[in-house]
């Protein structure tokens, strides 16, 4: 990593590299990493009124959330800030990652508007699963993403475009 970069750890639709490639061009993978002491939530309120993806520190025995560490030009960081609507939905936060047998410091979105009824999209839940798989996150905890509850999103075309990232367009 170089001055010009930062790094991001991306446990939610960011996993795909696509989808983060298209707000963030220079966005390229390190690896699987791995943070302690979080559970993945799709409680984060979103301005389609669905559940997205959210870290929470946890005391309970064993808890982790995988993700992909992803290194991104330091000039496309105000891209990835409104993607992520920074100040407006997401926090940022510095986390302890572990990437193989390293520790890194990475950049986390974490969210501040929470509602636990919520569900995601199928389509959101799809890219999830699509990023994780694409990487070769453990399987049992591919298991756990595709078993989240989802709701279908009632506009079309946001379901279709966002399908597509993944060549899933579904009628």
């Amino acid at each position: 990593m170089s001055a010009d970069t930062i790094l991001s750890f991306a446990y939610g639709s960011n996993m795909l590299s696509a989808r983060l490639q298209e707000r963030c061009p220079s966005a390229k993978p390190k690896g699987i990493a791995e943070l302690h002491g979080y559970e993945l939530r799709w409680h984060k309120k979103s301005r389609d009124r669905s559940g997205k993806c959210d870290i929470v520190k946890t005391d309970k025995h064993g808890a982790s959330v995988f993700g992909i560490l992803f290194e991104i030009a330091r000039s496309e960081k105000a891209a990835l800030d409104k993607a992520e609507g920074f100040g407006a939905g997401y926090d940022e936060t510095q986390v302890q990652v572990h990437l193989e047998a390293d520790r890194c410091t990475a950049i986390a979105y974490v969210a501040t508007i929470t509602d636990p009824k919520l569900n995601p999209y199928t389509w959101y839940r799809a890219l999830v699963v699509a990023g994780a798989k694409e990487h070769g996150l453990p399987a049992d905890y591919i298991a756990r993403l595709e078993a989240a509850p989802a709701e279908r999103d009632v506009d079309e075309a946001r379901h279709d475009k966002n399908m597509a990232l993944i060549g899933e367009v579904c009628a």
